[in-house]
């Protein structure tokens, strides 16, 4: 298991920019693919973005695409996700995940991921 911690929300209006991190603790981050969620009032938690462990292929929700990045800093064990033109859709709690068994193949679903962060919530306002 490996504890991870997001930071980085908060009010952004519309149209805004906003970036979210994700801090690992303990060894192994590198290894671990990586992915982050949102989750909206009254809505199910949903996939935004997903990163293989190296960092080499990453996918994003269609809603997302072309407005967010996922990147990843294995050195200093933090995963980011760079969020731009943000609309009020994009509002709710985001969530990092990791699966810590190993996989090549990017996270685009729960199924595999079995760490979770505690959340940050993103609020997006006209």
């Amino acid at each position: 298991q490996v504890h991870l911690v997001e930071s980085g929300g908060g009010l952004v209006q519309v149209g805004g920019s906003m970036r979210l991190s994700c801090a690992a603790s303990g060894r192994g981050f590198d290894m671990y693919a990586m992915g982050w969620f949102r989750q909206a009032p009254g809505k199910d938690r949903e996939f935004v973005s997903g990163i293989t462990y190296i960092g080499d292929i990453t996918k994003y929700a269609d809603s997302v695409t072309g407005r967010f990045t996922i990147s990843r800093d294995n050195g200093r064990s933090i995963l980011y996700l760079q969020m731009n033109n943000l609309k009020p859709d994009d509002a709710g709690v985001y969530y990092c995940a990791a699966r810590t068994t190993y996989t090549t193949v990017v996270p685009a679903t729960t199924t595999g991921l079995n760490s979770w962060g505690q959340g940050t919530q993103v609020t997006v306002f006209s």
